[in-house]
Parts: C-alpha cells; sequence; structure tokens
C-alpha cells in the first residue's frame, strides 16, 4: 500500500508521481558534468543554480536578482539578520511569534545580544493552538525594527491575515520578513502583494524538492542598505576580482552569497520545481482542500478535538488534530501498518494530503487512527 495514497507528510517531505527517476536523473547529470575533464563543469552547474532561482522568482513574483539560495530557513534568516544596517536593530525589538519555527527563534534569541536587539515573542492565549493576528499587532509598536512573520504554522495550520499585519508594520517603519515554507507551492504567495522586505523558505515540502534547497528573497531597496557579515568572492560584482583590497558588494542579492556556493542541492530540487510549474494553476490547491475536507470530517466522527481552524481560508494544507493520553505513538504505528504516514509533535498529530494522496489513502488513515484509539 505505500504507492503514496495515505501519504499526509507534505507539511515535511513533499512527493510527486516519478521523483526517484527524476531525483537520480538530476543527480547523474549532475555527477556527468562535474566528472567531465574539461573546463566546463562551473558554467554548468551554476546555470543548474540559476534557473532553480528563475522557478523560485517566478513562484513568489520576486523581482529580477532579489534571489539567492540558502542551505535552509535558519541560515537564510542569519544571513538578512547579520546584514541588516545597525540602526534597524540596536536598542529595538525583533518580533516574532510563539508558533514561528524553533530553530529561527533559536538563531534570533542567540543574536539579540550580540546585536543589540531585544527578542519579542508574542504567546498564546491559554488553550490555543496559534497566536491570535489582533495579539501579534498589539505587540508591534514603532519600537519593532524587524517583524519576522510566520505565514502558516507549522503546528496548527493557521495562517494569518498577512495582508493586514504588513499594512500594520509599514505604519510602523519596521523591517518586514515572512517564512512562507509551511504554504510555498499550495498558496499562492506574492512578494510584491503586499509588498514584504525579505522572505524565506525551503523546497522541500509542497514544492518536493531536496534538504538544502532553501532561497532569501531581499526586496532591492532594503538589499541596497545591507552589508552582510559572512563575505567572500561570490558576493562580489566580479567573483573573479582577486584584488585583496579592492572588495565591494554586488549591488543585487548576490551580495548575500560569500564563498564557492554549494549547486547541489539546487540541482537535485530543479526537476521538482519543473514539475511543479507544469501543473494546473490551482489543480493541487484544489485536491488538498477536497481530501482535507474529508479528514477534517473523519477526525470529527473519531472525536478528535480539531487544532487547525475549522475554516479552509484560514488555514494552510494541514489539518492536525489533538491524540489523547500519549497515544500518537500507538496511532503512527497503525496508520504505518496500513499503509499511511503522518507525524506528529507532542499530542499534535499532523495530516497533509497532496498530490498522490487520494480519497482512499485517507480513509485508510482514519480508520487507522480510529482503530489505533479504540485499542
Amino acid at each position: 500500500m505505500d504507492d503514496g495514497s495515505g501519504y499526509l507528510l507534505y507539511h515535511s517531505i513533499g512527493q510527486y508521481p516519478g521523483k526517484a527517476r527524476d531525483l537520480a536523473a538530476a543527480t547523474a547529470a549532475f555527477a556527468e558534468i562535474w566528472a567531465r575533464p574539461d573546463d566546463g563543469q562551473w558554467p554548468a552547474v551554476l546555470g543548474l543554480r540559476a534557473r532553480f532561482l528563475d522557478r523560485w522568482r517566478a513562484l513568489i513574483g520576486a523581482p529580477e536578482a532579489s534571489l539567492t539560495t540558502a542551505e535552509n530557513v535558519t541560515a537564510a534568516v542569519a544571513a538578512l539578520m547579520l546584514g541588516l544596517p545597525e540602526e534597524v536593530l540596536r536598542g529595538r525589538k525583533v518580533l516574532v511569534a510563539a508558533d514561528c519555527f524553533p530553530s529561527v527563534h533559536f538563531l534570533l534569541s542567540g543574536l539579540a545580544p550580540r546585536l543589540g536587539f531585544t527578542l519579542e515573542t508574542v504567546p498564546m492565549r491559554q488553550g490555543a493552538a496559534w497566536v491570535e493576528d489582533e495579539d501579534f499587532a498589539a505587540a508591534w509598536g514603532p519600537e519593532v525594527g524587524v517583524a519576522l512573520l510566520t505565514w502558516i504554522s507549522s503546528t496548527s495550520s493557521h495562517r494569518i491575515d498577512l495582508e493586514g499585519l504588513v499594512a500594520h508594520g509599514r505604519a510602523r517603519g519596521s523591517v518586514i520578513g515572512v517564512d512562507i515554507t509551511q504554504g510555498a507551492g499550495l498558496l499562492p504567495f506574492d512578494v510584491m502583494a503586499p509588498a514584504v522586505d525579505f522572505t524565506v523558505s525551503t523546497s522541500l515540502k509542497w514544492l518536493c524538492g531536496s534538504p538544502g534547497a532553501g532561497m532569501l528573497h531581499v526586496a532591492p531597496d532594503l538589499t541596497r542598505r545591507c552589508t552582510p557579515a559572512v563575505r567572500g568572492w561570490f558576493s562580489q560584482p566580479d567573483p573573479f576580482n582577486w584584488d585583496l583590497e579592492g572588495f565591494a558588494y554586488a549591488s543585487d542579492t548576490r551580495r548575500f552569497d560569500s564563498g564557492t556556493p554549494s549547486v547541489m542541492a539546487a540541482a537535485a530540487s530543479l526537476p521538482a520545481l519543473d514539475w511543479h510549474a507544469a501543473q494546473e494553476a490551482g489543480a493541487l490547491l484544489a485536491q488538498n482542500r477536497a481530501l482535507s475536507e474529508q479528514l477534517a470530517d473523519g477526525l470529527h466522527r473519531i472525536g478528535l478535538q480539531l487544532v487547525s481552524p475549522a475554516d479552509p481560508e484560514a488555514r494552510g494544507g494541514s489539518v492536525m488534530a489533538r491524540i489523547p493520553d500519549d497515544g500518537t505513538s500507538a496511532v503512527l504505528a497503525a496508520m504505518r501498518a496500513a499503509g499511511t504516514h503522518a507525524d506528529a509533535r507532542g499530542p499534535v498529530l499532523r495530516l497533509s494530503p497532496g498530490i498522490m494522496t487520494t480519497g482512499g489513502g485517507v480513509d485508510r488513515a482514519l480508520a487507522a487512527i480510529a482503530d489505533a484509539l479504540r485499542a
């Protein structure tokens, strides 16, 4: 039954038909290029990296030369934060929500004393599964130098009112960033509508890419104000300028590069991004919405409490439910035995249908959950 029909892990690692074949072909092609005893390796593999960035740029409506690669979201946020002008951060606040990606919070709490800002984490209300937009806005005053918005929570699938919060932040003069990881490739997102200052994501999830294939988008006006702390030969307009006293930052987002770029992850993810770009606009979301409603209805019949918003327009692509009495291990084992796959964060079961998931697979997953809970 491991045919993908019961695969519910698109919030973690995305799959699509033929992924193994495409990934094998891409890595074999990379090996052919890289092992060829000539002088064409770098032009070829940097071309693959450029195509990867072009796919991302088209996906999120980003201006030309406003994206670069990053190993992961944490590395992307670090590159941005360490490059910001001192007056943006020193003596000011950085604002995040308590349901942000924990790795980013670990980073920011460590950077706070070094860069001289205070990290303010907006808490969840008692018993709530996500941070309310109005609570985030209430904490967002003119003293906030940077606000990092989590578009969709990885622990509840709650989707923020992005337009409303960005408008609120613009009125307060903050630098505004968005982590779009849990929605990129499934829900429409445009860096210009509403206009944000920076955007971070990976390619792992709905885009079905490989680990290490993250991206950093920075708006051109903010890029020109940044002096990234980690710099190298690829940060320059001409990487082959080796004048030790003549370093200068590139005028575009290449200034966030440093030494020789890692290209393998971008090359390995490119077939998945090509596949995604060939899909009918809205079809992936329509399928996800239909299967998500099937999941939500089934979980309700089982008697489980949803920790995701009931309204589909207020959530991302996942449906999450609370499992009672430390039962997540038994539930996941029963699902695995039925050829269905999900994961949990503490007592919260996370279920995310994607392109390979079917209604029959969802039914098998729900039956396995019900059987495990009865046992």
